[in-house]
């Protein structure tokens, strides 16, 4: 099994990214809203933090209020993440093992906080969406509606994105037409769609079963040389 590890910067086209995977049949994991789904652990204890005035009319998390909390506050930020993390992690495994059970054997593992949670350590290739700082600057104001300044403040917040781009195995830059980000998509479509290492066979379903039938037949054929 291969676990894709997709992340990037506010406004960097992350979730752009995510959704060309999933168009393209590859089955996305994201961290973000499966922790804080109404009802959820993570949902619960967000809601007891920040009081019931974050949530929607249906109930969810006002995901635009809480980051306009978070990222003015750089303690309740560090909150946030501390609360969050255990849920992160939980959330990620079980998604995981139930699309394993399914036989899936490229997983995209859509996660923010990738390198700040040492989650990148588990993922192979590693996936940074990457815009240059004016662009994403640009994108924050329009999408959020908010000033300059404030958009230099939330992108400050974070990780650096330069760093990140670093580390990545892999890089899309999005600062582009979304024609160019679909063109390398499909470029890096085809780099995690191709054969599995061994490693990567024996961590999917169907390896496991392997390793157990082949097993369980020795198993036998060692006992029945006994008797």
């Amino acid at each position: 099994m291969r676990l894709v590890g997709l992340t990037g910067g506010i406004a960097s086209g992350k979730s752009t990214v995510s959704g060309l995977f999933k168009s393209a049949g590859v089955p996305v994991v994201d961290a973000d809203i499966n922790v804080v789904q109404k009802g959820t652990g993570g949902w619960k204890k967000i809601v007891k933090t920040f009081g019931n005035d974050i949530l929607l009319e249906n109930g969810e998390i006002d995901r635009a209020l809480l980051g306009q909390i978070v990222f003015s506050d750089p303690a309740k930020r560090k909150l946030l993440n501390r609360l969050l993390a255990p849920h992160i992690s939980c959330g990620i495994f079980w998604e995981i093992l139930k699309l394993w059970v399914k036989g899936c054997t490229v997983i995209s593992v859509d996660i923010p906080l990738l390198f700040e949670t040492k989650m990148d350590r588990w993922t192979n290739p590693v996936v940074v969406v990457w815009v240059d700082p004016k662009t994403q600057i640009e994108r924050l104001m329009l999408r959020n509606g908010c000033s300059e300044e404030q958009a230099q403040n939330r992108i400050s917040a974070q990780l650096a994105l330069d760093w990140k781009k670093s580390e990545a195995d892999i890089v899309i830059n999005n600062s582009g037409s979304l024609e160019d980000t679909k063109e390398q998509f499909r470029e890096v479509l085809e780099q995690v769609s191709a054969p599995l290492t061994w490693k990567e066979r024996m961590r999917s379903r169907d390896g496991f079963l392997s390793i157990v039938m082949c097993t369980a037949a020795g198993v036998l054929l060692a006992q029945k040389n006994l008797l």
